[in-house]
């Protein structure tokens, strides 16, 4: 009955955005494919708690967001006549925002096709990611052509050890950054809550746990590419 309501639910927004936005006049300013995608993960969320996996497990209920979790949005299409979201290679063309240049961090390789948009907040600005396309199936190198192969064993107290006897310790980036955010932590306990200099407490404290998952993803992509 439970899983009968849910998808009653998730049919009748699809259907009825528009009358939605006549009842709640704010809903116009939003993008209507950034409502049918919230729609679709808030569809997954209840499913993934009401129909269990192949291993039969399922995962937590689904919660209402405060305000200021969910940090970012999505746009189902991207160079499309109707898209509300344009790359030119640039910058990035929004209707409602204009052009706003970016900071590209890699060239989109010949004969992808970018699908998806997903504008996302972060400590130190907003950061857009696409998902690409491409049709073409990589072929694949026969067993016979390799000539070396080296054994990884991934452990607790070194982070790998190779066949050859090659170590790596394990960086321990977060418990090198305790007593700084420990620091912090202490200097946002004495402000006032909600008020402007809690608020930069705060995002320095983001931007403390933002530097060291890029330390982590530095660190991994050293070894493990």
């Amino acid at each position: 009955m439970a899983r009968f309501l849910v998808d009653q639910i998730i049919i009748f927004s699809n259907q009825h955005l528009k009358k939605h936005a006549q009842l709640f006049p704010e809903y116009k300013e939003i993008y209507s494919e950034v409502q049918q995608i919230n729609l679709q993960r808030l569809d997954q969320a209840w499913k993934r708690w009401l129909i269990p996996d192949k291993t039969g497990k399922r995962f937590g209920r689904p919660r209402f967001k405060k305000s200021g979790k969910l940090r970012s949005l999505s746009f189902s299409r991207v160079n499309h006549t109707k898209a509300a979201v344009k790359f030119d290679g640039k910058q990035i063309i929004i209707s409602r925002f204009g052009a706003i240049p970016v900071i590209f961090h890699r060239q989109i390789p010949d004969g992808f096709v970018i699908k998806t948009a997903t504008i996302t907040k972060k400590a130190d600005g907003y950061y857009v990611s696409f998902s690409l396309e491409d049709k073409s199936v990589p072929s694949l190198i026969p067993t016979d052509n390799i000539k070396t192969a080296v054994g990884i064993d991934v452990g607790l107290k070194e982070f790998l050890t190779t066949n050859n006897g090659e170590s790596v310790p394990v960086p321990n980036f977060s418990r090198k950054s305790q007593s700084n955010l420990a620091r912090k932590q202490r200097k946002i306990a004495r402000k006032e809550v909600r008020s402007n200099n809690w608020k930069k407490a705060q995002n320095r404290i983001a931007k403390l746990h933002q530097h060291i998952a890029r330390q982590r993803e530095d660190f991994h992509a050293q070894y493990c590419s």
